[in-house]
């Protein structure tokens, strides 16, 4: 499997790598935030940009990269407008949401975007083109509230943004039952090892499948999210939480 370098980090590579959203309204927590990553475990960034109150106004979106950049020290940055329909804070029509990543993916100022996947095809390879263009990376996502589908349909849209140019696919589901968390974990593992020529992100959503967070490196998901101050995901451990077992599972599979 190829790995994906952003900056320093490798992901697809050893230990899952940890991801802390931002989730702030106004420039000012959003850039207070970064400044306080300093001394934590903390290996990318992700502005959940939906949470900002001035998010429709790019110049406003800009002015923020251009603080929160060098305030994150050169963490790598993912910048995200998680939708509505996708469990964010607004709706967003596609022509804006293609013209927010591809005018953000431009600036050079991020290294990552996330595009969800099931947005409309000829929409999400514009999104990739683009931001490659930029020598931006993409993470296509998909996000399923409702439930945890089967094994081969979590395959089929794993293998689908692999497909349509992304550089690492993700998909987060919603257990049921804790075999619905084996039915991701299984899915995870046949992925990883069968399909995909690039990392891959996989997770069990809730406190149930709180597992999935944690051995990614077991099963094949190479980055995973956890919550410094507020969560933006139902599940989130804390940061130095997870980077404890992490570690400690690392250590065992030597």
């Amino acid at each position: 499997m190829n790995t994906v370098k952003i900056k320093n980090i490798v992901l697809g590579d050893g230990i899952p790598k940890i991801c802390v959203p931002i989730v702030a309204k106004t420039k000012k927590e959003i850039v207070d935030e970064a400044l306080s990553f300093s001394n934590i475990h903390v290996d990318v960034v992700e502005w959940r940009v939906d949470w900002f109150d001035d998010v429709f106004d790019i110049e406003k979106v800009k002015d923020v990269l251009n603080d929160l950049v060098p305030a994150l020290n050169n963490i790598p940055l993912l910048f995200t407008f998680r939708t509505y329909k996708e469990g964010g804070e607004k709706k967003i029509d596609p022509k804006t949401y293609a013209e927010l990543n591809k005018a953000v993916a431009a600036t050079g100022l991020v290294d990552m975007v996330d595009v969800e996947a099931f947005t409309g095809d000829e929409i999400v390879k514009d999104i990739i083109e683009s931001a490659h263009a930029s020598g931006v990376k993409v993470i296509a996502s998909n996000h399923d509230f409702g439930k945890t589908p089967s094994k081969d349909d979590i395959i089929y849209r794993l293998r689908k943004m692999q497909n349509l140019g992304a550089d690492i696919p993700k998909i987060a589901v919603m257990p049921k039952s804790k075999l619905d968390v084996l039915e991701l974990l299984e899915a995870t593992v046949i992925m990883s090892e069968k399909y995909a020529d690039r990392p891959i992100i996989t997770m069990s959503m809730s406190g149930m499948g709180a597992i999935s967070r944690l051995a990614g490196e077991i099963f094949g998901s190479a980055l995973t999210f956890a919550a410094a101050k507020k969560a933006s995901a139902p599940g989130q451990i804390g940061i130095e939480d997870l980077h404890g077992v992490l570690q400690l599972i690392h250590k065992y599979l030597k």
